[in-house]
């Protein structure tokens, strides 16, 4: 496990964010990803921040979605991203979920051709082109992204897709660098995405090597197993809940996300997560997430590179995040 990066959300305070990138950076990790699901903390200002206080970690959106930025703002957003860290900046970005996206009234429609149309125009305005585009999602006429003082180059912006089902998974195979792999999925879910990311990468010409595949793992670590354990058992609570798109993929019975969701609110409060945890059956804990002492965390891990992953990014639930980021060190 050469490869390793950290997964920040919301549940620290975004200073301590600073202290952790800085020691997971100290500590060999490859890349630091940022969050931004539910309605709480933006990824752009964080990741601005982190790069601030690195050198050479990755920062990466872990992930923002194709529906809410203007094209010829995302791409002067991750032109700017770039300005501050050349050639360390990941753009993932995913077709969002609902009911979120339609709580804030957007309808996610085709949401392969919005993707694709996305993708295409994102990367020709970094690639500094000047660019025109008449499609159903975007319309540009003759924009370029307008650098007077500055690097005039094209820029080194990964385009990573956060791609969860199959025909998502053979389009990031086919148009991206790279598919961000959703976390809350059993190991053996990788077998199936490698075989699809693989048909997407061949209808551009390319192999399924060509693609980079880091994964999302949720992964509570304690020496305490049972804390560990009951930790994670909260997070899989709500999100079971809110991203039901995550529960059909791991395999969890409709039924149990029903009950969940007939518990919580929007947004879930935390004594409704607390009232409904016990619902979330034990060993999908097991199955689902990297959660247990650190040999426990490193084994479960392990099995995800084992199935395809390139690169863990690893999302600490609670606890002491210095301590998983000591489990996993590189050096």
């Amino acid at each position: 496990m050469d490869r390793v990066a950290l997964y920040l959300q919301d549940s620290h305070d975004l200073r301590d964010g600073l202290d952790y990138v800085k020691y997971a950076e100290e500590k060999g990790f490859e890349a630091v990803w940022q969050a931004e699901s539910r309605l709480v903390r933006d990824a752009v200002v964080p990741m601005a921040a982190y790069a601030a206080v690195t050198e050479k970690l990755k920062v990466g959106s872990g992930v923002i979605n194709n529906w809410t930025r203007n094209i010829g703002l995302l791409a002067s957003t991750f032109l700017t991203l770039d300005d501050l860290a050349p050639g360390r900046i990941i753009c993932g970005i995913g077709a969002w979920w609902d009911p979120l996206a339609q709580n804030v009234g957007i309808e996610r429609r085709k949401p392969l051709l919005a993707m694709r149309e996305t993708v295409e125009v994102l990367r020709r305005l970094l690639n500094m082109e000047t660019v025109t585009f008449e499609g159903e999602f975007h319309q540009v006429k003759n924009i370029e992204l307008d650098v007077v003082h500055g690097n005039t180059e094209p820029r080194d912006v990964a385009i990573m897709i956060g791609a969860t089902g199959p025909k998502m998974m053979e389009l990031t195979g086919e148009i991206s660098d790279g598919a961000v792999l959703n976390y809350c999925v059993p190991p053996e879910y990788n077998d199936a995405a490698m075989e699809q990311l693989e048909t997407g990468a061949k209808r551009a010409g390319r192999s399924i090597d060509d693609i980079d595949r880091p994964q999302l793992v949720v992964c509570s670590v304690d020496h305490d197993h049972d804390k560990a354990i009951d930790t994670t058992r909260g997070l899989l609570t709500q999100y079971l809940a809110q991203q039901p798109h995550i529960a059909k993929a791991s395999g969890v019975s409709m039924d149990v996300v029903a009950e969940i969701q007939s518990i919580l609110g929007w947004p879930a409060t935390h004594e409704q997560i607390e009232s409904a945890k016990h619902l979330v059956p034990e060993d999908l804990i097991y199955r689902i997430t990297a959660s247990g002492t650190p040999d426990e965390a490193r084994a479960k891990v392990q099995e995800y590179v084992d199935r395809g992953a390139t690169a863990p990014i690893l999302y600490p639930v609670g606890g002491d995040v210095k301590l998983l980021i000591d489990t996993f060190a590189t050096k």
